[in-house]
């Protein structure tokens, strides 16, 4: 039996690594995608996120920038995004599409210098202008959207909306640079307040599929026998949700409906948790069905709170909130996907241990002491400061357990 299922997992991990390039000389660093991506922005993420504590609370300033806030929002936004997507795409697609061969090497360099120049290129928006800006960082995100066109050319739309979701943030982006050279009259920070409800749609498809993945590899590991599956109306329903809440906030920010369709969009999106409420066998006391259930939750109470504060105080503390949805299911998500494939795709079994647990507990705390400001506004640059610095936290614990592993190849001994 031992020895089945040990031909069984060795079959099942080789599966997308068949069409692996004969490519001669490839460092460790750039065998697979989610390599040299997570590599970067793992620490992107803690000096970014750092700087702006420091900057926020007033303890420092960047004389080169004028608009800090919205080199804030962008770079949280379409900054990682790119590099996300780069991980996600490069690393799942092959697995998708047998017979798609994946990115490594020489080509897979080149992506990520791509990267790094548009972010550099942002960094330095105000002394090399938005142009270069513009043609750099839409130059990646259009990228991935070629690399991305099996799956939505794939006859049977399996994994379509995926690309049709990154289309629509294309055009927000185009838009938000159009905005910032003046081209268009709509305020750039109203335009990534709506490119927010397209990444949380790419997030709500990109989360549905990595649940599959990871727990029922994690299922399969423990033996389990019952499977999980997420099932496509809740997610629908909660990206309709989510679309039409961003639509109107946009034209309507201060509608009362838009209070009411907040805490529809809560509620559609913590339905989603119902998923691991399985027929058969009991998985709610696993962890990381419990840390991917905390992705849905804040992004939930994100949303849940927007709609009670336009209810009541008619949007005053809204951006505080939004903070739910930002730093804690947005940040859970990105953390649980360098997690999960920092794991399983480097030929090791998905793991929990002490460091994940401090991860997300540390990414819950420092999005709880952020969204709460406005309970306590007399410590309001305390909490600025005090939980970016938390935040970086599970990142930099990122750093310690699972760069030895980017850095050296699989555990298994298969190729990527």
């Amino acid at each position: 039996m031992s020895n089945k299922k040990e031909q069984t997992q060795t079959l099942h991990a080789t599966n997308h690594y068949l069409y692996y390039p004969d490519e001669k000389d490839v460092p460790t660093y750039l065998a697979y995608g989610f390599r040299p991506a997570f590599l970067l922005l793992a620490p992107y993420l803690v000096i970014s996120m750092l700087l702006w504590g420091l900057i926020w609370s007033g303890i420092i300033n960047i004389p080169f920038m004028d608009n800090i806030l919205i080199w804030h929002v962008y770079e949280m936004l379409f900054g990682i995004l790119t590099a996300g997507i780069l991980a996600f795409l490069t690393t799942g697609l092959p697995e998708l599409f047998p017979g798609m061969v994946p990115l490594i090497g020489k080509k897979l360099k080149y992506i990520v210098f791509l990267w790094i120049a548009g972010r550099i290129s942002f960094w330095f928006i105000d002394i090399t202008g938005v142009y270069i800006a513009a043609i750099l960082n839409l130059s990646m995100l259009g990228w991935l959207i070629w690399f991305a066109k099996d799956a939505v050319l794939d006859k049977l739309q399996r994994h379509a909306s995926l690309g049709y979701a990154m289309v629509a943030l294309f055009i927000l982006e185009a838009w938000f640079f159009a905005s910032m050279a003046g081209f268009a009259q709509t305020d750039a920070m109203d335009i990534l307040k709506t490119a927010l409800g397209g990444h949380v749609v790419l997030i709500l498809l990109a989360m549905r599929r990595v649940n599959m993945e990871a727990v029922n590899e994690l299922m399969e590991d423990k033996g389990i026998d019952d499977i999980y599956i997420a099932r496509p109306p809740l997610t629908n329903l909660a990206i309709f949700t989510v679309i039409t809440f961003t639509i109107v906030e946009f034209f309507y920010p201060y509608n009362s409906a838009l209070g009411w369709l907040g805490l529809a969009a809560g509620a559609a999106i913590l339905a989603i948790t119902s998923d691991y409420n399985l027929k058969d066998k009991f998985i709610l006391n696993q962890p990381y069905v419990i840390y991917l259930s905390l992705v849905f939750i804040m992004i939930a109470v994100g949303y849940a709170f927007m709609g009670w504060d336009i209810l009541s105080n008619k949007g005053a503390n809204i951006n505080h909130f939004r903070h739910f949805i930002t730093s804690g299911g947005y940040g859970l998500a990105y953390l649980m996907v360098m997690i999960i494939i920092g794991w399983i795709h480097t030929g090791r079994h998905l793991t929990s241990n002490i460091y994940t647990h401090l991860m997300v507990f540390f990414m819950l705390l420092a999005s709880i002491m952020r969204g709460s400001i406005p309970f306590f506004e007399e410590y309001a640059n305390e909490l600025y400061l005090y939980s970016s610095i938390i935040w970086t936290l599970p990142f930099a614990i990122y750093i310690k357990l699972f760069f030895k592993f980017l850095l050296s190849p699989r555990a298994d001994g298969i190729k990527g």
